[in-house]
């Protein structure tokens, strides 16, 4: 299941994407698909219709893994109990 991250690219406006995989430490870059912005709309940097963009990792400063809403709620049911 893809995970939903705030991708920070050097130079740019943090964008939300999709992550199949976690990246490896021996990875060169990073795969990512249904690039967005953080309020839903296209990037304009990108060709529409495009899928899946591979980001070198010297370009990325860093992710932010968003927690599903699944997991949320069974946080928050964990703590009402």
């Amino acid at each position: 299941m893809a995970k939903t991250v705030v991708l920070h690219i050097m130079g740019e406006d943090p964008v939300l994407a999709d992550l199949d995989q976690e990246p490896q430490p021996t990875d060169a870059y990073i795969r990512v698909s249904n690039l967005r912005k953080r309020d839903g709309k296209d990037v304009s940097y990108l060709t529409p219709g495009v899928q899946t963009v591979l980001f070198p990792w010297h370009r990325i400063t860093f992710l932010e893994f968003m927690v599903s809403e699944e997991d949320r709620s069974a946080v928050f049911d964990f703590f009402r109990s």
